[in-house]
């Protein structure tokens, strides 16, 4: 009855450590931060992902990055706004946060 137990308990532990093992490996930066990267071409390497865009009045905005233009971003899929997107000026993005993990 204990052997059970002990077996039981060993592979469990064994079954958790082969599903962490991928988790711990996708959790890698999506974003690796150049010296000279710029608002435009972190928001260029975003299109097609989920971010949160922190405007210089404090306001977040959160979608999913769909073009980058030369002075605006579209954003799409806006949180607690069904059916709506947003255009938004770079110039008045003061941060992009972004799911890293």
């Amino acid at each position: 009855m204990k052997v059970q137990r002990i077996v039981f308990a060993a592979m469990l532990m064994v079954g958790l450590m082969v599903i962490s093992a991928p988790i711990a490996s996708a959790a890698e930066v999506v974003y690796d931060l150049k010296p000279a990267a710029t608002m435009k071409a972190i928001l260029t390497d975003s299109i097609g992902k989920r971010v949160v865009l922190r405007l210089e009045s404090s306001e977040e905005i959160e979608g999913t990055v769909v073009v980058v233009g030369e002075h605006l971003v579209h954003i799409s899929k806006l949180s607690k706004r069904d059916f709506f997107d947003a255009f938004v000026g770079i110039d008045r993005i003061s941060a992009v946060i972004m799911r890293a993990r």
